[in-house]
C-alpha cells in the first residue's frame, strides 16, 4: 500500500501566534508531495521538520485571503535561489498569477525554473490534478471570497497477487501484469487458474478533504462523504457562532455535524483563531458531537 499522509505546517487563522503558523499542510501520497496553502512561515517550517521541499511540484491555494498564500511569493522565490530547474504547477483562483508575477517582476526575479498557473473555479467542482494513481478534486466553500475545498483521492488499485503464488509459481511478468488486471492465467502445461485463486481484493482506496475556509455547508458533504481524514476549519468555540456566521467561518460543533453527515473516518480541526491559548475546549466541543477528532498541531503527521 502506498505511502499516504498529511502534515500539518500551520493552524491558525487570520493572525500567527509564538506557536502557530496560518494554514498550509503538506500531503504525501507515494513520495510525491504535494503543498495545501501557503501562509507565512511555510518554508521554515519544512525546514524545521526536514522536508526537502525542492520536491514539491505542486501547491494547492483554496484562496486570496493572506493567511493562506502570503507564504507563496517566498517559497518560490526561495526555490530559485536555491537553483530549481525542473517546473512548478500551482493551482488557485484567477487571480493568483497576476499577483506573483508583479510581484516577481518589481523585484527583477527571473525565474530559473518555469512556473505555471492552473486556474481553478470557485462555483464548481472540477479534477484540477491527476496522476496513474491519485486525483485532486476542487470544490466550492462558502466564504467571503471566491474558496474551494481539495479531495485527494486515490484511483481504484488492482488486485494483489497472493504471497505464496510469487513465492510457488513463476509466472512471467506480462502475466502478472494481466492477473493483476483481473484475468485468469494458464501456465506452460496449460494448467489454468482462476483469478480468484491467484489474487487479493486491492487495497481500498483512501481520500483526504481539505476544508478551509467555510462557514457551515451541508454541500459539502456528497464531496467529501467516506473521507479517510476530513480537515475542516473550527476557528470559533461554538459560544461565538455568532462571530462565526458573520465572518463565514465555522465553530466546532459545525464541523463535528458535517463529519457526522459525512460518514468520515477522522476529523482533524484547525484555523484556530488567535483568541485560543488553549486548544482543549476546541477539542473537547467537537469530540461531544464526532468523537474521532484530532487537533491540527504544527509538525504533526496523520496517516490515512
Amino acid at each position: 500500500m502506498f505511502k499516504f499522509n498529511i502534515t500539518i505546517l500551520g493552524s491558525s487563522s487570520a493572525i500567527p501566534t509564538s506557536d502557530r503558523n496560518p494554514t498550509s499542510q503538506l500531503v504525501n501520497h507515494d513520495d510525491h508531495l504535494f503543498l495545501v496553502d501557503c501562509g507565512e512561515g511555510t518554508q521554515v517550517a519544512l525546514r524545521r521538520l526536514h522536508i526537502h521541499f525542492q520536491r514539491i511540484n505542486h501547491i494547492f491555494i483554496s484562496h486570496l485571503h493572506g493567511d493562506h498564500f502570503f507564504g507563496l511569493i517566498g517559497l518560490v522565490s526561495s526555490l530559485h535561489l536555491l537553483g530549481r530547474t525542473k517546473p512548478l504547477h500551482v493551482y488557485g483562483p484567477p487571480e493568483l498569477e497576476e499577483i506573483i508575477r508583479m510581484q516577481l517582476k518589481v523585484s527583477l526575479t527571473e525565474l530559473l525554473y518555469p512556473l505555471f498557473f492552473h486556474v481553478t473555479q470557485a462555483g464548481r467542482t472540477e479534477v484540477v490534478y491527476e496522476d496513474d494513481f491519485l486525483t485532486v478534486t476542487s470544490f466550492p466553500m462558502l466564504h467571503r471570497i471566491p474558496t474551494t475545498g481539495f479531495l485527494f483521492a486515490e484511483k481504484p488499485g488492482v488486485r494483489r497477487i497472493r504471497k505464496e503464488i510469487l513465492e510457488s509459481m513463476k509466472i512471467p511478468y506480462p502475466e502478472m501484469v494481466r492477473i493483476k488486471q483481473g484475468f485468469d492465467y494458464r501456465d506452460e502445461s496449460g494448467k489454468e487458474y482462476s483469478n480468484e485463486e491467484l489474487t487479493l481484493d486491492p487495497y481500498p482506496s483512501r481520500k483526504y478533504a481539505f476544508c478551509s475556509d467555510t462557514a457551515y455547508y451541508e454541500d459539502i458533504v456528497p464531496v467529501v462523504r467516506g473521507a479517510d481524514i476530513l480537515y475542516h476549519e473550527t476557528t470559533f468555540l461554538q459560544n461565538r457562532a455568532a462571530n462565526a456566521a458573520e465572518k463565514f467561518h465555522s465553530t466546532t460543533l459545525e464541523a463535528a455535524k458535517i463529519a457526522t453527515l459525512a460518514e468520515v473516518k477522522k476529523l482533524v480541526i484547525g484555523h484556530y483563531s488567535a483568541r485560543y491559548d488553549d486548544l482543549q475546549p476546541l477539542l473537547d466541543e467537537a469530540r461531544s458531537i464526532f468523537p474521532m477528532t484530532e487537533l491540527a498541531v504544527e509538525g504533526q503527521r496523520f496517516d490515512l
